[in-house]
């Protein structure tokens, strides 16, 4: 059973082609983490925004849609997975304590031999700041974790190895 991790972005997409590449045919649980609107104003710091911006009047209608998205969300990479070769269902779970911790409790759940998901390739510096997801799956994991990045991310890092590659043969 394979854990593959989705919110939609070119990364997890990539993270669906590249696990379809290499484990054909496998069984996967297509995760997508969600939270609260109480525990994404708290994480933001947005405490004083109305849900206004939603286009709800309480926070009980706010969750409700939010986990509605996610449904969505995680039916489209279902989708994906399954156009891609993989024997795939939909999952959903609702972020108590932090994403990362999510995805590793969900995988001990459904005792995972591997997470799969993307990276935003975020620098050290935006890492340190704002979190990192796939960095936290990949040091806290009791099992196997695949780090995929999307193509563009793949690109921008050849290209600059490539320039480091140049620039130290040249001093």
């Amino acid at each position: 059973m394979i854990l593959l991790c989705y919110d939609g972005s070119a990364d997890a997409q990539a993270a669906i082609d590249h696990c379809a590449l290499l484990m054909p045919g496998s069984h996967v649980e297509v995760l997508v983490v969600w939270e609260t609107i109480l525990e994404t104003m708290t994480r933001t710091g947005a405490m004083g925004m109305g849900f206004g911006l939603l286009g709800v009047e309480d926070d009980a209608s706010a969750d409700a849609a939010i986990e509605k998205g996610a449904q969505a969300t995680a039916a489209e990479g279902t989708q994906r997975a399954i156009a891609a070769g993989l024997l795939a269902q939909p999952r959903e779970a609702n972020c108590n304590g932090g994403t990362a911790e999510t995805i590793l409790a969900v995988a001990d759940d459904l005792d995972a031999d591997v997470i799969v998901l993307g990276t935003r390739g975020r620098g050290n510096v935006k890492s340190l700041m704002l979190g990192s997801v796939s960095h936290a799956v990949l040091h806290h994991a009791d099992r196997s974790v695949l780090v995929v990045p999307s193509a563009s991310l793949a690109e921008q890092r050849h290209n600059w190895a490539e320039h480091a590659q140049i620039t130290a043969g040249t001093t």
